[in-house]
């Protein structure tokens, strides 16, 4: 098998931008000239799934070029399967897709399930992103209601951080972990120092990096129906007006990239302000 790197975009929460943060990531990096496997865990939704169909179709319709992942669809009905055999198709699906990839992005459903919890156990880089609020961080950290002091790890942590240990047992490899503050709001400043000063405090003693997500934007929903990203826009994609906006996604993608350690592997040229 060779050695594909594995990223895991992970948090047992819906609506924190996890599908959002996989698509930039795996057009980035495709745009890079890298081999990308996807596997889209949410078998029910299959977000990640929809974008590459919209993306084939709407590049077919009109005659353009961009980089497409190889795509390793799981079944619906795997959402009801017993975890013996929904573990079984998850582990041949991944064992091809790490055959054939330099690397293999994974995005997870927002709960708790056995093949969530499997392909954290074989992440090279786990990303977890989160809203600007505490309902977000209420799954990495418990914090005291009346002091907002955090009290200990929470549930999504404690599989991470399990997920770590089995990995050093097994291969004596670590898992490197960024939380991304996805969707900043531009206001409510004194909510977000507190909610900072707890993520900082958590980061500490669970050991993860924490990074820079990116912003409610327009332009990111525009460009979901056609399965496109701001990586793919380009003198012959422009599906949509082009805007000051569109530099500023620009940015933040790149921002994105760097934090994660990917920026050397991503379409530089193409992430730069056209």
């Amino acid at each position: 098998m060779s050695q594909a790197k594995v990223i895991v975009v992970g948090n047992e929460k819906g609506g924190a931008g996890k599908s959002t943060i996989a698509i930039h990531v795996a057009t980035a990096l495709l745009h890079g000239g890298a081999k990308v496997a996807t596997l889209d865990l949410d078998v029910r939704q299959q977000s990640m799934g929809h974008f590459f169909a919209h993306r084939r179709a709407w590049l077919d319709a009109n005659g353009a070029v961009a980089p497409t992942p190889l795509e390793f669809p799981l079944p619906p009905e795997l959402a009801k399967a017993p975890d013996a055999d929904a573990l079984a198709q998850f582990e041949e699906a991944f064992g091809r897709a790490a055959e054939q990839a330099d690397f293999v992005l994974i995005d997870t459903p927002g709960s708790d399930t056995a093949i969530g919890r499997a392909a954290h156990g074989l992440a090279d880089l786990i990303v977890t992103p989160m809203n600007d609020s505490f309902v977000d961080f209420d799954m990495l950290g418990v914090v005291d209601p009346v002091s907002l002091e955090l009290k200990r790890p929470s549930l999504y942590s404690e599989t991470v951080w399990n997920s770590r240990k089995t990995r050093a047992v097994a291969t004596g490899k670590s898992i490197d972990w960024v939380v991304l503050r996805n969707r900043l709001a531009p206001t409510e400043a004194r909510n977000r120092k507190r909610l900072d000063e707890r993520v900082q405090a958590l980061s500490r003693r669970v050991g993860f990096r924490v990074g820079p997500g990116l912003r409610d934007r327009v332009i990111y929903r525009e460009l979901f129906p056609f399965g496109l990203t701001i990586a793919d826009l380009s003198p012959t994609i422009r599906p949509v007006a082009m805007s000051l906006q569109h530099v500023a996604a620009r940015q933040e993608l790149r921002a994105l990239m760097g934090a994660l350690g990917l920026s050397g592997l991503a379409g530089d040229e193409l992430l730069a302000a056209q």
